[in-house]
């Protein structure tokens, strides 16, 4: 009898607890529709967009898939590399609770699909696959990567359509192995199509099941290659798209660099940065990926509707960073300019007040984890030093704070009007967003009191 007690007892706070249903985009920038990208095609992200929360200055910790996915997992800073969590695993027992291992402790069920730590499916070892080499020990009840033909997690992260496998340029064979791809076909011509028919999968579980869930489902579309069913490419096949905004190299001391993960796969013999037409084409096909990571998205939201549970489900969808489509002139991530750290954020939540009404607070992804404990009633961890978006969420005016990125090299601080870049060694960029020439023209040599009161914040927030 004591021992029923203490069972009832200890399932009391999971009574009517919210499922979490978290969605990650891989390499998405705020290229949307919801986001002023008119162009896009992504009506099921914008219909999230319209029914909760978006965030429309929200930056990451790291401009790199690794690090800033090691963030928004155990809400802390961490390493600037790609196996920042493989780092961390061999220490686990020692380190606080990562995300889904917290919510894990409090009654959840958790699993992962897809690519939500830095290896889709969470292991190591040359294909990915190794169950004695876990990203996230003690976190995920399941964490899972349907390979299909790709044969492997490393396979489908590289997958090309219909089990071919992306390689570098020196390790092509004769034939053309192109990178950007739009072949006739299901969704399932390409891994996202597998990943999604898997996570649909765990929900009808999950849902079956007598206890509330923490579902994340990884979507590695658009990262590399940019390939996707060619009914996605249809929309973009005459569009107009508008210039690439500031596309030159800037001058000085920067994170500039030679946009080398997009050119290692250079079978094609052209360079966007000096041919505009082939420039256009690069930006159609990441389009035409997004809009087929958009369909993914719809089809999670269609079985939450059938399921009859996306009242009780609180949803976030969260890009892992920005990616340069030609600003300047950088094809890719990896640096410390705006299309590299913003990235989209949407959360649906009762907590929305004026639901689709944008909030241009300034926020950061370390502030998600302490978010989703005040959304689920759970306690929050005395480690977080994010700060919980109540107050962005029940006001859309809700005043923001300063976000904090970092890359090997250098570090910066985006306040509301400036962006300060902190390079070892002493020099600093300075740039003022209220111009519009913003990220074009460093001020940090005119304006020394301005750089020295933002170094100031940036190394009082940094320690925290």
């Amino acid at each position: 009898m004591r021992s029923l007690l203490f069972l009832i007892l200890a399932t009391l706070p999971l009574l009517g607890a919210p499922n979490v249903l978290l969605i990650c985009i891989d390499d998405l920038r705020p290229e949307l529709n919801c986001f002023g990208a008119h162009y896009i095609h992504s009506p099921h992200i914008d219909s999230l967009a319209k029914a909760g929360r978006a965030f429309t200055r929200h930056y990451v910790q790291a401009p790199t898939c690794g690090a800033s996915r090691y963030t928004l997992l155990t809400g802390t800073y961490g390493s600037d590399e790609n196996d920042a969590l493989f780092q961390r695993a061999p220490k686990t027992d020692s380190l606080p609770p990562t995300l889904p291992a917290w919510f894990r402790s409090h009654g959840y069920t958790t699993v992962s699909v897809g690519k939500v730590s830095h290896h889709p499916g969470g292991r190591g070892g040359p294909d990915w696959n190794e169950d004695r080499k876990p990203e996230m020990p003690g976190s995920w009840d399941r964490h899972l990567l349907p390979a299909g033909p790709w044969q492997h997690p490393r396979g489908a992260m590289h997958g090309l359509a219909n089990g071919e496998i992306r390689k570098d340029t020196e390790m092509m064979d004769t034939e053309m192995m192109d990178v950007f791809q739009s072949t006739p076909g299901p969704d399932s011509t390409y891994p996202d199509g597998l990943i999604i028919d898997e996570s649909l999968s765990q929900l009808e579980q999950l849902n079956a099941a007598d206890k509330p869930f923490f579902l994340a489902a990884g979507i590695i579309r658009p990262h590399l290659p940019f390939g996707a069913p060619a009914k996605y490419m249809e929309p973009y096949q005459d569009a107009i798209l508008p210039p690439i905004p500031h596309p030159r190299k800037p001058q000085g001391k920067t994170t500039w660099h030679k946009s080398g993960e997009f050119m290692r796969y250079n079978n094609w013999g052209k360079d966007p940065r000096k041919d505009p037409a082939f420039a256009t084409e690069v930006r159609k096909h990441y389009a035409a990926c997004v809009t087929y990571a958009d369909a993914q998205v719809g089809r999670l939201l269609a079985k939450l509707d059938e399921l009859g549970i996306r009242d009780n489900t609180i949803i976030i969808l969260w890009g892992d960073h920005g990616w340069h489509l030609g600003e300047h002139a950088i094809w890719g991530k990896h640096a410390l300019f705006e299309e590299s750290l913003r990235s989209p954020l949407i959360i649906i939540a009762p907590e929305v007040k004026q639901p689709g009404t944008p909030t241009d607070s300034v926020v950061e992804t370390l502030d998600l984890f302490p978010t989703l404990c005040d959304l689920s009633g759970l306690p929050t961890p005395k480690h977080l030093i994010g700060t919980s978006l109540l107050p962005q969420l029940a006001d859309p005016k809700a005043p923001g704070h300063p976000a904090i990125s970092y890359t090997e090299f250098a570090i910066t601080l985006r306040t509301p009007t400036h962006r300060l870049i902190a390079h070892q060694g002493g020099k600093f960029e300075l740039y003022d967003h209220r111009k519009p020439d913003a990220e074009m023209k460093n001020l940090a040599k005119e304006q020394p009191d301005l750089v020295t009161s933002l170094n100031t914040t940036l190394n009082k927030l940094r320690t925290r």
